[in-house]
């Protein structure tokens, strides 16, 4: 007969002498491990979860067990996957919130460096695993339940911003996850561009009130906005800036990555190019752009920047490729190749902030000092729209502007103390990237975590980068292995929405 069974009848007392030592041994090991964990956590509300151990372990007034002993073999064996598939997702929970997870890179914004299809490892350790912010939440799933399309998360409880000890700090350079700062705010139709460039572009009012286009506007936590990988150019602290390209911090111009690429415009000498030319150099297959040289306003833009005709009037074919100076090199040994000319910065559209009057490009942005947690900047009307976004929307104040005044939570200032600290994230595929020069700073907040090595590549070369060098050979082999598996998930994970598996998209 199970214990469950026989224990009904005694006191709490008579329960507790019954315990075997052994369940007293696994009690006291499992509930040490539970109380550093809390400690760790710094959520003392957690230790009510001991009264649960206690009960498995010592005092069964649960019937925990009570299918082991039903007399229908059809239940015994449809629990035992039950309590299986639970422990799997418990135990599968806890590792991708503080320990790892596996991110897919569906886009070429760190193009030679990380690239698309590639399947990364992410190292929550790194920085320090962030408590999360909604604790109650459809496992596997970022934000939507797949197939479903309904909200995988429940917006209660909603746990403060926490972050817990990890190796160290966000460096220079270093290739990092995080949650997409301006995704806060979502039009569910029309995820992208984000709200604010929505707004920027049509109008808040046209943005909220037309349901058809936009469908619903609606708020995320910030552990459940996209995933988005870039590169850290800039830290807390940083006076940050672009001049033709190339990134100064305090005015001392640093030194480009390795597999930097930029836009050029190449002409050939009539010849159209072909995957075997692509391939060769290296260019991925949506970053293959050819430009439509019958279009007269085309054609005048091209002969703007340099891009003749010919004397007869056609004009060769012209493509818009992303390259590094070494495909740059060796395109220029291709006799096929006329003419590479940089794509203008002005190409790139508009940048942060938000606002007619901002001139910066991709290429040539700033300077913009980048906030550090108790820092304290003098505001003015001039530079609030660079900062109105954290103030507000990141470190939740009520920021307004009256009579050319500035007023935070209804007192009149002209300074602001950070809370947090602040980054700048750029793509090394540069004109290929919507990144910070786009939406902003990212909060210390939003910092997920660190890629540690890519375990499975849909690509046939794979370049080595400062952040996975040392795993370089894992993931040749891993690609070898498991190509066909590989180019499966490829074709199959393009957005979050429907990924039915931990594999969770990263964005660009």
């Amino acid at each position: 007969m199970n214990q469950t069974t026989t224990n009904d009848k005694y006191s709490l007392a008579e329960r507790l002498k019954r315990v075997k030592k052994t369940r007293w041994i696994r009690f006291s090991i499992v509930a040490l491990l539970y109380i550093g964990w809390t400690i760790w956590l710094n959520n003392y509300y957690v230790l009510f979860g001991l009264l649960l151990l206690i009960d498995i372990y010592l005092t069964q007034y649960i019937p925990w067990g009570w299918w082991k002993t039903s007399k229908n073999p059809v239940v015994r064996t449809v629990m035992e996957w039950v309590d299986a598939i639970v422990y799997a997702l418990v135990l599968v929970y806890f590792i991708f919130i503080f320990v790892f997870q596996n991110y897919q890179i569906p886009s070429s914004s760190l193009e030679k460096s990380l690239l698309v299809g590639d399947f990364l490892l992410v190292s929550k350790m790194s920085y320090g695993p962030r408590v999360p912010n909604t604790p109650l939440h459809f496992p596997l799933a970022q934000h939507t339940i797949p197939l479903l399309n309904t909200k995988s998360y429940i917006e209660w409880p909603q746990w403060d911003y926490h972050r817990l000890k990890g190796f160290g700090p966000v460096k220079r350079n270093d290739i990092v996850v995080f949650n997409f700062p301006a995704g806060d705010t979502v039009a569910v139709k029309q995820p992208n561009p984000d709200y604010y460039t929505l707004c920027f572009l049509e109008g808040r009012e046209a943005v909220n009130r037309n349901k058809a286009l936009y469908g619903d506007i609606i708020y995320r936590p910030v552990d459940r906005r996209e995933n988005y990988v870039k590169r850290c150019v800039g830290l807390p602290g940083d006076t940050f800036s672009i001049v033709n390209n190339d990134i100064y911090i305090d005015g001392v111009k640093q030194p480009r990555p390795k597999n930097m690429q930029l836009n050029y415009l190449v002409r050939t000498n009539g010849r159209y190019l072909g995957n075997n030319d692509f391939e060769k150099w290296g260019i991925s297959v949506e970053d293959r752009v050819p430009i439509d040289v019958s279009s007269l306003n085309a054609r005048m833009n091209l002969e703007s920047w340099g891009l003749l005709p010919n004397p007869d009037g056609s004009m060769n074919p012209v493509y818009e490729l992303p390259l590094t100076q070494a495909m740059i090199d060796m395109m220029k040994k291709d006799p096929s190749i006329e003419q590479i000319v940089g794509e203008p910065g002005f190409f790139g559209g508009q940048t942060y902030p938000l606002v007619r009057s901002n001139t910066w490009t991709r290429s040539d942005y700033g300077p913009v000092w980048i906030p550090k947690k108790g820092a304290t900047l003098k505001l003015t009307l001039e530079n609030l729209p660079i900062y109105e976004r954290p103030i507000r929307n990141y470190e939740h104040n009520d920021l307004q502007v009256r009579d050319g005044k500035i007023y935070i939570n209804g007192k009149e200032t002209d300074s602001y103390t950070f809370k947090m600290d602040y980054y700048m994230m750029l793509g090394d595929n540069r004109d290929k990237s919507a990144d910070s020069r786009y939406w902003g700073f990212v909060p210390e907040d939003h910092i997920v975590g660190k890629p540690m090595f890519v375990f499975l590549s849909s690509i046939s070369y794979i370049q080595e980068t400062n952040s996975i060098s040392l795993f370089v050979e894992m993931a040749q082999y891993a690609n070898i292995l498991f190509a066909p598996m590989t180019q499966l998930y490829s074709s199959s994970l393009e957005t979050v929405e429907s990924i039915p598996s931990d594999a969770i998209n990263l964005d660009f």
